[in-house]
């Protein structure tokens, strides 16, 4: 399983798919938990709003694996300094 994370490009496919995720787990939330007008169980409404906290999460955890795999597939850049 470690030897999936070394390729930066199997990285950065699942960070595609870890964002994906997280926007779907967010609108399913916001839909569920302020959209709705109609009756739910309260577990099922408590799962809403869960996924309107789990969803942003996954997204920022998406948004860094990309960052980082993208860092290591292209390598440091040197911004040019001027005097």
């Amino acid at each position: 399983m470690l030897t999936f994370f070394e390729s930066p490009l199997n990285v950065l496919h699942l960070s595609s798919k870890v964002l994906v995720a997280g926007l779907i787990m967010l609108l399913a939330g916001i839909y569920g938990a302020y959209l709705y007008n109609g009756q739910m169980p309260i577990a099922l409404l408590v799962a809403m709003h869960a996924l309107t906290i789990l969803g942003p999460t996954l997204i920022k955890i998406g948004y860094v694996m990309r960052l980082l795999a993208q860092y290591r597939i292209h390598g440091p850049r040197m911004i040019p300094q001027t005097a």
